[in-house]
């Protein structure tokens, strides 16, 4: 999730007049692949791989979202697999349709994967690298992307161009072909479709020509431009669990209100986008349809005397009404006069007051926290206001305690907004990108929440641990406890889920790494390291547990002598010899080790006659 910035996405006019803003959530992602046909062999496979993981994305994550490819450069213009598809389109030269833009399905990702078995043999002859230099018309490439996206036949919510590429400059600077590349990022600000490149070299120069038509194409400042990490980004578009675009993980739209008469237009996230389970089907045995339900409302007007039915019809859903017989009067409350009782309060938060940080403490088990942005869909100006707030909280370490109704018809409840800043991105995962300037909406636990349990006595009536040896195990689980972030940790069972569609429809096998993020257990054994002194004079040494007999291999060994379940170099300690007796473990000893207990310990040498249950007794009482 990129971090958001007042100075350019808010518009600020002296006028009263509404602006009118695009808020649309209602289309579909699309995004267009154009690979250029310059890449080595080595890394134009590496290319390919990463449009395999996005291709395998689109079918785990969201199926409806159109995915294209085409490559760019090239000799020759092989038509793709669907050929009525370009009856529309001018394929300019130097460019080839592998892929329009379609909802991706199990024969289109199969097609996918059977040319990359072949393309690192078969890519040269049949799609070939344009002559004499290797370069195509650049402009003709961008206006075919445009076309392709324009004539997909769906409404776009969010369209992106990805150009993978290793060469810095497409034109040489002073051709008449570079201006007109230049000139053609301007029709993509006025389409607003997103422009991304993605270098297959980490060292990529954007200087020669990227950056200035990357900053026209988002009508943005040539100097608020960032040279991106070509790693990372590589990263980002193969990995398959992760969706780029936040406004899909969206889950409401709400004014916060500061005071009387003011208020700002916010909506919040979650950490992660929720996954997406198969949905339950009821299928009848006989013939393994599935079973549609469909509620219908049927009216029947009867006869008392004969209780017979002279009269049925049926009405809508929201036609019905409910009746409630007050002494000789029927009440008759229709649905709608029921929706507007229960609907009395819109979603929305309420400020209450600031608290200071210390009051909050770092661990909350109520409910997982949510995360809150700024939003002038209702209110023009919000982003400002929205980053002072932030600002003035991160400076004097306040919270903001607020009454927040995230949906209809749910229970107010009380949140903490928690202002938090932007991570550094980490060297070793890129996932910490996700995260923002913004408040963190943290659920403050009631009274039901609360519980108070006496560590010393849980779980077990015989658990008779020190006070001492409770604190010591405290600050041993703080010293081993970490933060879960549910962006760095995938959900096991989904792995395994989406490892078996994918072993199914496609025969491919995925590696199971969903814990692959815990902490190292040598570097959690560094940090208990201080306490294990501690450890062994509040409780003493450990016993190990006794070895168990080995089972018999064959009838032959029936005749065998039975091995001692308790070594006897075990008994020497008479520590260990309590804690048998203590745990009534002493008839897990042999008759000769009973002895060598009495005779070690006690001094007494009992006759060799002496059973088994009268040297157990025996040591019972001495021990007393």
């Amino acid at each position: 999730m990129s971090t958001w910035d007042p100075e350019h996405d808010v518009e600020l006019t002296d006028s009263e007049d509404e602006i009118a803003m695009k808020r649309d959530f209602h289309g579909r992602e699309a995004i267009l692949f154009v690979v250029d046909a310059n890449l080595k062999t080595d890394r134009l496979m590496d290319a390919l791989k990463l449009i395999r993981g996005a291709f395998i994305s689109g079918m785990l994550v969201n199926g409806k979202d159109l995915m294209g490819l085409m490559f760019a450069n090239t000799a020759h213009s092989p038509p793709p697999q669907e050929k009525q598809c370009l009856e529309n389109i001018v394929v300019p030269a130097n460019c080839a349709i592998f892929l329009p833009m379609r909802q991706l399905t199990k024969a289109i990702v199969e097609h996918f994967l059977e040319f990359m078995a072949s393309a690192e043999e078969l890519f040269a002859s049949e799609y070939g690298l344009a002559q004499p230099d290797g370069r195509g018309s650049y402009a003709y490439m961008i206006r075919l992307c445009i076309e392709l996206l324009e004539k997909c036949g769906k409404k776009l919510n969010n369209a992106k161009i990805v150009y993978i590429t290793d060469v810095e400059e497409p034109h040489p600077q002073s051709s008449r072909e570079f201006q007109a590349a230049l000139q053609k990022a301007s029709d993509l600000e006025g389409k607003e479709f997103e422009f991304q490149v993605i270098p297959m070299i980490d060292d990529f120069d954007y200087e020669p020509f990227y950056k200035e038509f990357i900053t026209l194409s988002r009508a943005i400042d040539i100097d608020s431009f960032r040279v991106p990490d070509a790693q990372l980004q590589r990263e980002i578009l193969e990995d398959r669990k992760l969706r780029q675009d936040f406004l899909r993980r969206c889950l409401g739209h709400f004014n916060l209100s500061l005071g009387p008469n003011l208020a700002i237009s916010v909506q919040f996230y979650n950490y992660f986008q929720r996954r997406a389970y198969p949905n339950k089907v009821h299928i009848l045995r006989r013939d393994n349809s599935v079973v549609r339900k469909k509620r219908m409302i049927m009216v029947r007007k009867q006869d008392e005397e004969t209780q017979e039915i002279t009269h049925e019809y049926q009405i809508k859903t929201t036609g019905g009404w409910h009746e409630c017989r007050v002494g000789d009067q029927v009440l008759r409350v229709t649905t709608e006069q029921l929706n507007r009782v229960r609907n009395l309060h819109p979603p929305g938060m309420m400020l209450l007051g600031f608290k200071h940080r210390s009051a909050l403490p770092d661990i909350h088990y109520s409910k997982p926290c949510s995360f809150m942005y700024p939003d002038d869909q209702n209110i023009v100006g919000s982003k400002r206001l929205f980053r002072a707030l932030w600002q003035r909280c991160l400076e004097r370490q306040k919270i903001a305690i607020c009454l927040f109704m995230c949906k209809r018809k749910s229970v107010p409840r009380y949140v903490a907004l928690l202002p938090v800043e932007a991570a550094q991105p980490d060297d070793t995962n890129y996932r910490s990108l996700l995260s923002g300037d913004g408040f963190k909406i943290v659920y403050l636990p009631e009274a039901k929440h609360i519980r108070n349990i006496d560590m010393c006595e849980w779980n077990s009536i015989k658990n008779t641990s020190s006070d001492e040896g409770v604190e010591l195990f405290q600050k041993v689980i703080k010293r081993l406890s970490v933060d879960y972030q549910p962006n760095f940790i995938n959900d096991p069972n989904l792995e395994v889920l989406q490892s078996n569609l994918l072993a199914l429809a496609l025969n491919i096998k995925t590696e199971q790494d969903g814990i692959s993020q815990l902490p190292d257990p040598a570097v959690q054994d560094k940090r208990i390291e201080k306490f294990l002194p501690l450890y062994d004079k509040i409780f003493g040494p450990e016993v190990e547990p006794a070895k168990k007999r080995a089972a018999k291999s064959s009838a032959s060994d029936e005749s065998a002598a039975k091995m001692p379940k308790i070594d006897e170099e075990q008994l020497k300690s008479l520590d260990i010899v309590k804690q048998l007796i203590e745990d009534k473990r002493l008839s897990s000893c042999t008759s000769e080790q009973l002895r060598f207990i009495l005779d070690q310990h006690f001094d007494v040498r009992p006759a060799k006659s002496t059973t088994k249950a009268v040297l157990i007794e025996r040591i019972e009482n001495l021990s007393v």
